[in-house]
């Protein structure tokens, strides 16, 4: 990769981060289908893993004033044994697949968000519960499951900070989980391995501007600009796939 490919890789996963935070959606939303642009797709799987580890240690610092622990319990139980799961069955299906499924999933779920906008689930168990496996296992396959863990912790009318650092912690459990199954599925390349390092500074960096501007506007303000942009990105993700693979 050219040094001018580097900086705007790195330029557009500090972005992801950003977005991620303000929007409560994580980065792995954007990270995902724009790291597409430049690996294959189950390399991604594996430095998103290693990324959001990063992201979500910050989160985790710069959100400590404190998480819900039984969602942490409810949410997250579900959802690290569903990655797991979602982890281990992306092995058997081609990246070209995951990738337009990716597309599919982002345009799906934020065409939704944009015109249900009052859509919110009932705080129960059972959503708890169904709303932990489903992230966890399309965070698995298709490698980010943000959005949906968004909607179920939102039906919980958490402020914003212990809604952060609620997400970060299951996060981190999911990540964690994925990235040794990864690691067996050969996803992780020593030959990646040098992004780690710069990609912890951006995780650090756009999570503290991302912090900054939750305290300029509200979240909901972000929400429906995140949600126009994942919108773009699955459109932009499904173009790829369907023309630029053809061509």
């Amino acid at each position: 990769m050219s040094i001018e490919s580097l900086a705007l890789f790195f330029l557009l996963a500090l972005l992801a981060e950003i977005l991620g935070t303000v929007g409560g959606f994580g980065s792995s939303l954007f990270f995902v289908p724009i790291a597409g642009f430049f690996f294959d797709f189950h390399s991604v799987l594996g430095i998103t893993a290693l990324f959001h580890l990063s992201s979500n240690v910050a989160k985790i610092a710069m959100f400590r004033k404190g998480f819900d622990k039984k969602l942490v319990l409810t949410i997250g139980i579900p959802a690290v044994l569903f990655v797991i799961l979602g982890a281990f069955l992306s092995r058997y299906f081609e990246s070209k697949w995951l990738e337009t499924a990716l597309a599919f999933f982002l345009i799906g779920m934020s065409l939704v968000l944009l015109i249900f906008k009052n859509l919110q689930l009932k705080p129960t168990l059972f959503n708890s519960i169904a709303g932990g496996s489903f992230s966890g296992i399309t965070a698995g396959l298709l490698g980010t499951g943000g959005a949906i863990r968004g909607l179920t912790l939102a039906a919980f009318n958490l402020e914003k900070e212990v809604f952060i650092a609620t997400s970060a912690i299951i996060d981190l459990g999911i990540d964690l989980s994925r990235s040794v199954v990864y690691f067996s599925n050969g996803y992780m390349h020593r030959h990646d391995l040098y992004l780690v390092p710069v990609l912890l500074v951006v995780s650090i960096a756009g999570t503290f501007i991302g912090k900054k501007l939750l305290q300029l506007f509200s979240q909901q303000q972000f929400k429906a600009i995140v949600l126009l942009l994942i919108l773009c990105t699955g459109l932009i993700t499904f173009i790829k796939q369907t023309w630029f693979q053809q061509a």
